[in-house]
């Protein structure tokens, strides 16, 4: 009953996490694309509040399903050696991190006024949380190997 309560609530912080990593590169595109100091100042402070909602999204997704982990490794003490497909979504999960990490980095740079991409190199990494979860939840769902 535990592993359920886990997942479910793993799931509810997966959805937080992916709508601020959907989201705020969308807003960075906007910021990019505007010249005026009081909408650029506004789209800081969006991004800044949407960045926060994200972090804690991210972390507890992660905490929840480290516990989730934990629970099945103690019900079926050779779950994770034999859920291949879980090292593949773990592995997707790095990626995700990874992309999280720049995401953090792009928003401190824009409210420092030196990010320098273009809004088409943000729109193209706008869609790389989408081909993640794609894989992810295909991974966690039918579990093909």
């Amino acid at each position: 009953m535990l592993i359920l309560w886990l997942k479910a609530f793993h799931v509810v912080a997966v959805v937080t996490w992916f709508a601020g990593l959907f989201y705020l590169p969308r807003l960075l595109v906007y910021h990019a694309e505007s010249s005026e100091p009081v909408t650029r100042e506004r789209f800081k402070v969006m991004e800044r509040r949407l960045l926060g909602m994200t972090n804690i999204g991210g972390a507890l997704t992660l905490l929840l399903g480290i516990a989730t982990l934990g629970a099945w490794q103690y019900a079926v003490p050779d779950y994770f050696r034999q859920a291949h497909w879980l090292h593949a979504k773990l592995a997707l999960v790095l990626l995700l991190i990874v992309y999280h990490g720049v995401l953090t980095r792009l928003v401190r740079a824009f409210a420092r006024d030196e990010c320098h991409w273009t809004p088409r190199r943000l729109r193209v990494f706008n869609e790389l949380p989408a081909l993640l979860l794609i894989g992810i939840v295909i991974l966690a769902v039918v579990k093909p190997f």
